[in-house]
């Protein structure tokens, strides 16, 4: 599978997988709950394939690894997915989608400025980032 399968993949999942929380969700007093479930099931697994590929000594590895810099990828990523939930209850797949893609690129073009002096930024980068913003604001009209 090349990377661009896998990712193609991964946006359909990520998907799925907010139309669910979203249904959980609605059933719940909070998102929260939805959110909660997400993480246990996460968590467990990644767990579970550490023990499997590591055994003790990767359970080890986990928690010297951890630390206050490694709270912050999880607090991120529960605001993401946090911000993601309430975007797809309130505005929609489509819209929500939307504006997180034109929202990781900025970031994503910003990094890559910072990385690499500019390297990676050129007319067509900007066009393409152009066209996407314009896509967004399009989209988010209906919203």
């Amino acid at each position: 599978m090349t990377i661009i399968a896998l990712l193609i993949a991964a946006g359909g999942a990520i998907v799925i997988q907010n139309l669910i929380m979203a249904q959980i969700s609605a059933a719940s007093s909070t998102p929260i709950i939805a959110m909660a479930l997400n993480s246990v099931v996460g968590v467990s697994l990644l767990l579970a394939l550490l023990a499997f590929r590591s055994g003790t000594a990767g359970i080890s590895e986990l928690t010297a690894a951890f630390g206050w810099r490694s709270l912050v990828p999880g607090l991120l990523g529960t605001f993401f997915v946090f911000a993601s939930l309430i975007g797809y209850q309130r505005l929609g797949a489509g819209t929500t989608i939307s504006v997180l893609v034109t929202s990781q690129l900025i970031g994503g073009l910003v990094a890559d400025a910072i990385r690499t002096g500019g390297a990676r930024i050129d007319a067509a980068t900007l066009a393409g980032a152009v066209m996407l913003g314009v896509g967004t604001v399009l989209v988010a009209m209906r919203a």
